[in-house]
């Protein structure tokens, strides 16, 4: 109880602090997830078109996830420099494989009836998959999109490493201060922030997911 006592206390002196560094640490996740979106959904469009392309895109998305987080994290500082730029270029390529898989599964999922029928009434290629086959795919790519941005929110703590902010900042602070006052304090602030902002990212997007999906597939 001491320990959450004194948790507590650091918490409540750092109100501000604690805000604006997780502002930043929401800038980074929401700019990362909104490339990652644009880059998958328009590659999961194209791959839905050709299925011969699906096996070497999910294959070369999936291999970024298989790189060190920190050796992605580092890979763009001779390029980009330090900060913002590295962080988002990295976790943009670790948001890519969810989006991308659902996008594909959501298109694909697609009733085939629905899509001649909407042929029938005189839909373009590009009419149908804008009026019909995106909306009916958008709550299995929303749910790669949730998937994204908790895997990211988790990830971006070590942006702090390459030189950026967030909530990472107190977790890499209370590891160099073992030993010394509030260094469990700064440390657990960090991670229990970091995970309470990913369950309402989550939470967020599971609301907007109930407003935007068609009446008619909801669950």
């Amino acid at each position: 109880m001491d320990g959450i006592s004194s948790w507590w206390e650091f918490v409540s002196d750092h109100p501000d602090e604690i805000w604006e560094r997780t502002l930043q640490h929401v800038q980074l996740v929401g700019w990362a997830v909104a490339f990652a979106t644009a880059i998958a959904v328009s590659t999961g469009i194209v791959v839905h078109r050709h299925p011969s392309l699906r096996a070497p895109w999910l294959s070369t998305s999936g291999v970024f996830l298989t790189i060190p987080s920190l050796a992605l994290f580092s890979i763009f500082i001779p390029l980009v420099g330090l900060g913002f730029r590295p962080s988002v270029i990295a976790l943009t390529m670790y948001s890519i494989l969810p989006i991308l898989r659902n996008t594909v599964a959501g298109l694909e999922g697609v009733e085939r009836s629905v899509i001649e029928s909407a042929k029938g009434v005189g839909l373009n290629g590009r009419q149908r998959l804008v009026r019909i086959e995106l909306p009916l795919a958008w709550p299995v790519i929303l749910t790669g999109i949730r998937v994204a941005t908790v895997l990211s929110t988790g990830i971006a703590a070590i942006a702090v490493l390459v030189g950026y902010g967030g909530l990472g900042y107190y977790i890499q602070d209370g590891l160099n201060r073992t030993g010394l006052p509030t260094s469990v304090e700064r440390t657990w602030t960090g991670t229990v922030s970091i995970v309470v902002l990913a369950l309402v990212l989550d939470a967020a997007l599971g609301v907007l997911r109930r407003v935007t999906t068609p009446a008619g597939i909801r669950p």
